[in-house]
């Protein structure tokens, strides 16, 4: 086999959402950076394609001010406009309404908070939110609690994925329930990206190798004390876990089994 051939086999396969290819199945956020020359270099060094950017933190009437949504190439990075401090369906579907009437946005990643300590989003008012913009032509991708149930019930709303928690907003704990989204990932007939929680690269690399579809980060990035090198910890390690997602990993056993074989040895 060539060296050619072996990069071939070896690529990472696109994350296909809604008809959208992205070459990158890491997506960030634009939040907390220092500053907006960090913010750049870290999407940079993550090879990220798609770029989350809060709506309520940036003013979308004043093209002309020194805003961060202008220091991202949107020739580059696909935006995805998301709802976060929305704490009803009502708010969050005007959210959206006003980034496609102001940007020419039609996808949205729906955030409905239910706690402000916690930041637990309230699925009561985020599968509301969901059927509105649905119906209106939104391509929405509602961020979830872990919830095999809750997952389902946006999938068959239209969401175009689901994006179930690991670990609470920025809290760094990693992926605390893989056997739900384990459960989510099995019964998910669009992608699944977990979003939320990651703190480092091992975070990124379990949850890829539980078979989700993608991670979505922000905290763990641009709060690293060097966020461009954790941005490229993130790049290395998403495709690592899809590889080995995508390689069938030994079986778990108590005990020992030789690397070499036992039998046919020279006595």
């Amino acid at each position: 086999m060539t060296t050619a051939s072996v990069e071939e086999d070896l690529a990472i396969e696109p994350l296909e959402i809604a008809g959208r290819s992205l070459a990158s199945r890491l997506i960030l956020g634009s939040g907390k950076y220092t500053d907006n020359a960090t913010m750049v270099r870290s999407f940079e060094a993550a090879g990220a394609e798609m770029v989350t950017v809060a709506l309520r933190r940036v003013n979308l009437a004043d093209p002309d001010n020194d805003a961060f949504i202008h220091h991202i190439d949107r020739d580059k990075y696909l935006l995805l406009p998301n709802t976060a401090g929305c704490y009803t369906a009502d708010e969050a579907v005007r959210t959206a309404r006003l980034a496609r009437e102001l940007g020419g946005w039609t996808w949205v990643k729906l955030e409905v908070i239910g706690d402000r300590k916690t930041l637990f989003p309230d699925n009561t008012e985020l599968l509301e939110a969901t059927k509105v913009l649905v119906a209106e032509g939104f391509v929405v991708l509602p961020y979830t609690n872990d919830d095999p149930v809750v997952c389902k019930k946006l999938e068959d709303l239209g969401a175009a994925a689901v994006m179930p928690l690991g670990a609470p907003i920025g809290s760094g704990m990693g992926i605390r329930n893989p056997a739900n989204l384990q459960i989510i990932i099995e019964q998910a007939n669009v992608p699944v990206i977990i979003d939320a929680g990651v703190g480092t690269a091992s975070d990124a690399a379990v949850a890829m190798e539980l078979g989700a579809d993608g991670v979505l980060m922000n905290t763990a990035i641009a709060c690293a004390e060097d966020p461009v090198r954790m941005a490229r910890a993130m790049k290395l390690s998403v495709e690592a876990g899809w590889l080995a997602a995508q390689s069938g990993r030994i079986p778990r056993k108590l005990y020992a089994s030789a690397s070499s074989p036992m039998s046919g040895l020279i006595e």
